[in-house]
């Protein structure tokens, strides 16, 4: 009786180790496909458009508020460091495309400035201005 005893408790136990190595790779497999979005850090109130379109795969994402200050990446960042911080976002990922968010009060002279400092860094593909669909 005591052999029966024995042999019943280990057909009882549970083998949880493949079920951990599915749960491992499907979290590797989630985390190296994710695609990171960048805040500027700043909430702006962007203008609307009637030609809104939706943009995908943003890696570089440049925000002008009210007063004429740029944020990058949740820091205020000079005009002049622009091309630098938007070239360090890019080798991050080069496939991106770029979005200036420029406030509806900001002066447009910052916006043409910023695009171009994003131009020369490098982004010739898209660079989108950030506006509310009507």
């Amino acid at each position: 009786m005591l052999r029966r005893k024995k042999r019943d408790a280990e057909d009882s136990d549970v083998n949880v180790t493949p079920l951990l190595d599915i749960v491992f790779i499907m979290l590797i497999f989630f985390i190296v496909t994710a695609t990171f979005i960048k805040e500027p850090g700043v909430t702006v109130q962007r203008p609307d458009a009637r030609t809104a379109e939706e943009q995908r795969l943003v890696s570089v994402l440049v925000a002008i508020d009210s007063n004429n200050r740029i944020w990058i990446n949740r820091e205020e960042t000079p005009l002049e460091a622009v091309r630098v911080a938007v070239e360090r976002l890019r080798r991050e990922n080069p496939r991106g495309s770029a979005v200036i968010q420029a406030d509806g009060t900001a002066d447009s002279e910052y916006l043409v400035e910023v695009l171009q400092q994003i131009r020369d860094a490098g982004v010739q593909e898209t660079v989108a201005v950030s506006t509310l669909k009507r």
